[in-house]
């Protein structure tokens, strides 16, 4: 069993990223979904970003790092597009982390640090032809850190939507979903 914490994307705390913590959960794992949007929930993308950019990314990161307070330090922080970049900053700054999934985006790791830790084992999650992961440098970081981590893994789904896998949004793929959970739940049952 693995402990997991959860941040959303830039819509917020959706049914959907819920519905995906109840699919980790019924695995055996625990997992943490914590609301950096303070109840707020955005139907359109564009308009979930300029809240995320109005309340600042930092603020965002240190509500993700408070989220991280009294958890075990072998927490594998885990993050959606936006909620990559809380889930990344624990895992690159938090010592002990058990492992990380960044689903839909990858910040370069000198973001947060020198390196990625080393041994810290580490999935990117995007689609293939995605114009946000693919068109706003994720994918070039994802494929930084594979080179320099050797516990990494890139998993390129085919595609061209960005929150594939939530599945309350019009952008969700159900098969691209399903491997995607099918590969995180194979990634947790490794390092519990």
């Amino acid at each position: 069993m693995a402990e997991v914490l959860l941040f959303h994307h830039a819509h917020g705390l959706t049914p959907g990223v819920l519905e995906f913590a109840g699919e980790l959960r019924r695995a055996g794992h625990v997992v943490h979904a914590p609301d950096l949007y303070e109840g707020r929930v955005f139907d359109v993308f564009e308009e979930g970003v300029a809240y995320a950019q109005n309340v600042g990314f930092g603020v965002l990161a240190e509500r993700g790092r408070a989220a991280a307070d009294g958890l075990p330090a072998s927490l594998v922080p885990a993050g959606f597009s936006l909620g990559v970049l809380p889930a990344q900053l624990l895992a690159q700054t938090r010592p002990g982390a058990g492992g990380a999934l960044l689903f839909e985006a990858c910040l370069p790791v000198s973001e947060f640090g020198d390196t990625w830790p080393e041994g810290l084992p580490v999935q990117i999650h995007g689609m293939a032809d995605d114009p946000v992961f693919t068109g706003e440098g994720d994918l070039d970081a994802a494929r930084a850190l594979v080179r320099s981590a050797p516990d990494a893994e890139l998993f390129l789904h085919p595609g061209d939507r960005h929150l594939f896998a939530d599945s309350g949004l019009p952008s969700y793929d159900k098969e691209a979903a399903e491997r995607l959970l099918g590969h995180t739940l194979a990634f947790l049952a490794r390092l519990a």
